[in-house]
């Protein structure tokens, strides 16, 4: 939702769409085939190009990327369990065996996780983090789209940023999640 918001917004994207949108994500993943190379020794020389860009890169990621240079961060926090409920509907649809039983261990492990990079975020002179909450981007997203452009501080059209927030898309809320975890 934030890259759409972006792209919508007129912020340069750095995306190679290799990943075809599908159902889970019918308007794309923004994903750039390059970041995964974060996570092993390889070359790294693609960071230079993407100055003044917008790069999708998870959050168990963000940790690797060098000093070299400073980032600005939108760290999209969303509720746990519909984080869960999300990738075990993912799973279930794909076929593949679902534990819903290890729920809370995921959840625990999350939690865990993500303390972890909140830590690195803040600690890491390179990192200048914005934090954003999923449920507030959808209900707010004309408020949050302008907290994004003063925190970016370069050119983004708010107006048309926010717009491209679809609230049909927010299928795994908390309040219905028993139904969207279901096998």
């Amino acid at each position: 939702m934030a890259m759409r918001m972006l792209e919508e917004g007129g912020v340069p994207i750095l995306s190679d769409r290799l990943r075809q949108p599908d159902y889970h994500n019918p308007l794309g993943y923004f994903e750039f085939e390059q970041v995964k190379g974060l996570d092993q020794a390889s070359d790294l020389s693609w960071l230079r190009g993407a100055r003044g860009k917008a790069v999708k890169i998870i959050s168990f990621l963000l940790p690797r990327l060098p000093e070299t240079y400073d980032y600005r961060v939108l760290f999209m926090r969303r509720n746990l369990e519909e984080v869960i409920a999300s990738q075990n509907k993912m799973l279930v649809d794909r076929g593949a065996p679902v534990d819903t039983g290890r729920n809370e261990a995921t959840r625990l492990m999350y939690v865990r996780h993500l303390d972890q990079v909140t830590n690195t975020l803040s600690t890491r002179s390179c990192f200048r983090t914005l934090y954003l909450d999923h449920g507030r981007v959808i209900e707010q997203p004309e408020v949050e789209a302008r907290r994004i452009r003063e925190f970016l501080g370069c050119p983004l059209d708010s107006a048309r940023a926010a717009q491209a927030v679809d609230h049909q898309l927010y299928r795994n809320r908390a309040t219905a999640l028993t139904a969207s975890v279901s096998p």
